[in-house]
């Protein structure tokens, strides 16, 4: 891991920039922390970190004032990083679909998704590798948001992750419902009822197949980008509760 930057935000949280190998990520800590801190993977949308950095930033720092690390990574196929295979062309039949108001088929969701969880999640885990053996980072580790496939096979592979925040929000493979069913760590799950993009009943079906035996569905009235503060208040109490 290699540090390209670093400042001190204005309250005093550290935030600092790095790659490893060709993955670029950023990692913020909390300021003049007493004990290693726990530590939260913050997986962003496949927007690219620019776009979405100011959400990123903002759930770092209220986990920094709870007390916890946070660290996201590009995702392959975003920003700056070389376009997966075929993921063009699983986009153009994906707004073909949209545009004509059909239902996208379950295989140009595969294709779209598949591919991004079978590289996102070793680079997570290869970042985690990196990331705990900092003097700074201790455990437990949560993971939060993103492309809730990523997270689900994430829980199944990586028993370092000890409790996850899900975003209901993106398309699910038909395979993810067999993995959910191994998910064992306790999961706080986010539901936008009116998610313009989303397949509500397929992200209650989810839910449902969820192995996990303490599993929480905040669902709230709102489209994708409509998340009230109090579920992000919820999702804090739930790393709070699991983390420390």
């Amino acid at each position: 891991m290699h540090f390209t930057s670093e400042r001190c935000l204005d309250d005093g949280v550290l935030e600092r920039e790095f790659t490893l190998g060709e993955i670029p990520g950023i990692l913020w800590t909390p300021g003049a922390p007493s004990a290693p801190a726990p530590l939260i993977l913050l997986s962003p949308p496949p927007l690219g970190l620019r776009k979405t950095y100011p959400r990123l930033v903002a759930r770092a720092r209220q986990a920094a004032a709870d007390g916890f690390a946070t660290a996201t990574i590009e995702l392959p196929g975003s920003g700056d990083r070389p376009r997966l295979p075929g993921a063009e062309q699983a986009v153009t039949d994906l707004r073909r679909a949209l545009d004509a108001g059909e239902r996208v088929s379950d295989e140009v969701i595969d294709a779209l998704i598949l591919p991004l969880v079978d590289q996102a999640v070793p680079e997570w885990q290869t970042t985690l590798d990196a990331l705990l053996a900092l003097p700074e980072i201790g455990g437990p580790v949560g993971y939060s948001g993103g492309v809730i496939s990523i997270g689900i096979r994430l829980a199944v592979v990586d028993p370092r992750i000890s409790a996850a925040v899900l975003f209901a929000g993106s398309y699910i493979p038909r395979a993810m419902f067999e993995e959910a069913r191994q998910v064992s760590i306790p999961l706080h799950v986010l539901l936008q009822w009116d998610d313009e993009g989303n397949d509500r009943q397929a992200a209650l079906d989810l839910f449902d197949a969820f192995g996990s035996k303490e599993k929480t569905l905040n669902a709230n009235m709102g489209g994708h980008t409509g998340v009230p503060q109090s579920a992000g208040d919820a999702a804090a109490q739930f790393f709070t509760r699991h983390l420390r």
